[in-house]
């Protein structure tokens, strides 16, 4: 769900989405695609995308999401088709795949071989991918980029993540980070400064609430991700998260616990907006816009997709939590090569190529994401937006995955990630009728019968 498709904040929220599959049997694509009806109704879509042999023949098939506005897509298409292969090397053919049904899409077509060569896609899609051998692994082209200086152009923690115990799943390109933002005007006018730690926020948001603005803000209506992930959130802040170390489930530690009895506190203040249990993506840009949003959790790039140009939308610093922590969740979008192509070395000079020039979509603002290249932050064109360079600073060095306190990416984050459990448990706190420690032993068990 990213940038430029149903809706500009719609799909700012989907590129995150690790949809995918588990298996990558054909039984097991059209099983996830909606059995025969689910591979049907998107084969019409995959013959547009499938011209020429996906092994041995052909070009080189790049398969890429809308990243950004309408802008987008047609620089990607450009930057793909500049590709100039060494003699014997395929060329690169691009296609956009929408966010809507891209689950389905990827899966019947890597079930059946007409998929791409290379992609972008969903944050963990690669890891599902590679669960079941359907991933090239990067390992010759992270070697290939020690080599010639471009390993050290990422951004720390960047590349690491994407390591699994058989190699690296991917290459990372852009990073989606959920920060905190304020409204500066607002602020002013009530007399308050950005809150630095926990109890500030709940102090803060008291005196917003009293003249009828909302500190949290916050939604978890149909096709809207934003509450599990703020909640999500603020466990990782308070030094807690869905799994233990050893990868375990483990939503019922004291450190959660306390996090969402505070979440409590601030529905209970009515600094989350009592109809945040149903606010969609619309209704959350809508009150944003009107300045009844004040504070509140959301994408680096929220005042591009709000069109705020004012300079009134300002991030603030990491919070600190009751315990001291400091830390936000992070979603490193990453591009896959498959094992079905024309050429694995084809795929690697490629991929090679596009990560060498992408530089061009932050120098023509066309993606509301950070980019994972130093270099590419160092840029003039960057610099000049200072919302993304302070996040860049301030907050990618404290980022933590949907897997903490964990650390490797697992195809089970996917359907945490995609599902209606971490809606459900949103829609339940932002409700403020179940104690903390009920809430989440519900949700733990939602996600053992997910991930099982």
């Amino acid at each position: 769900m990213r940038e430029a498709q149903r809706s500009d904040r719609t799909t700012s929220m989907a590129k995150n989405q690790g949809l995918g599959h588990v298996g990558v049997s054909r039984r097991g694509f059209l099983g996830l695609a909606g059995g025969v009806a689910g591979a049907a109704a998107v084969s019409p879509l995959l013959a547009a995308c499938s011209s020429g042999a996906a092994t041995g023949s052909g070009p080189l098939k790049f398969w890429d999401m809308p990243w950004g506005g309408t802008a987008y897509s047609p620089a990607a298409k450009r930057l793909t088709e500049a590709y100039q292969p060494a003699t014997g090397l395929p060329t690169a053919q691009y296609q956009q795949i929408q966010w809507a049904n891209f689950t389905q899409t990827f899966s019947a077509a890597v079930a059946s071989n007409t998929g791409p060569a290379v992609s972008t896609g969903g944050g963990f899609q690669a890891f599902q991918f590679a669960s079941e051998g359907a991933i090239a692994y990067a390992d010759h082209l992270i070697d290939t980029f020690k080599k010639d200086g471009t390993y050290d152009d990422f951004l720390p923690g960047t590349i690491e993540a994407m390591k699994t115990e058989k190699g690296y799943a991917a290459v990372p390109w852009a990073i989606d980070i959920r920060v905190w933002w304020y409204r500066k005007s607002v602020m002013d006018q009530v007399g308050v400064e950005p809150p630095t730690t926990w109890p500030e926020l709940l102090s803060t948001g008291k005196k917003l609430a009293a003249q009828g603005y909302y500190g949290f803000a916050a939604g978890a209506g149909a096709g809207q991700p934003i509450g599990g992930q703020q909640m999500l959130m603020m466990m990782v802040n308070n030094g807690g998260g869905i799994f233990n170390a050893g990868g375990e489930l483990d939503l019922l530690n004291d450190r959660n616990i306390e996090a969402m009895e505070f979440v409590r506190e601030l529905v209970s203040n009515k600094i989350i907006d009592p109809r945040a249990v149903g606010y969609t993506i619309d209704n959350v840009n809508s009150q944003w816009k009107n300045k009844k949003f004040v504070m509140g959790i959301d994408t680096p790039g929220l005042d591009s997709i709000l069109g705020d140009t004012s300079g009134d939308l300002l991030v603030m610093k990491p919070l600190a939590g009751p315990h001291g922590d400091k830390a936000c969740l992070t979603f490193i979008n990453n591009i896959m090569m498959y094992s079905n192509t024309p050429s694995q070395e084809g795929s690697e000079a490629f991929l090679t190529y596009y990560v060498k020039n992408m530089k061009t979509y932050w120098q023509q603002n066309l993606v509301p994401g950070l980019p994972t290249l130093k270099s590419i932050v160092a840029l003039p064109e960057f610099q000049k937006q200072k919302n993304k360079v302070d996040v860049i600073q301030d907050w990618q060095p404290i980022g933590k995955s949907f897997a903490a306190q964990a650390t490797e990416l697992t195809p089970a984050l996917a359907k945490i990630d995609s599902g209606q459990a971490i809606s459900s448990f949103a829609q339940t706190m932002f409700a403020g009728r179940t104690d903390a420690k009920a809430a989440l032993r519900t949700f733990q068990d939602a996600l053992s019968a997910l991930i099982k």
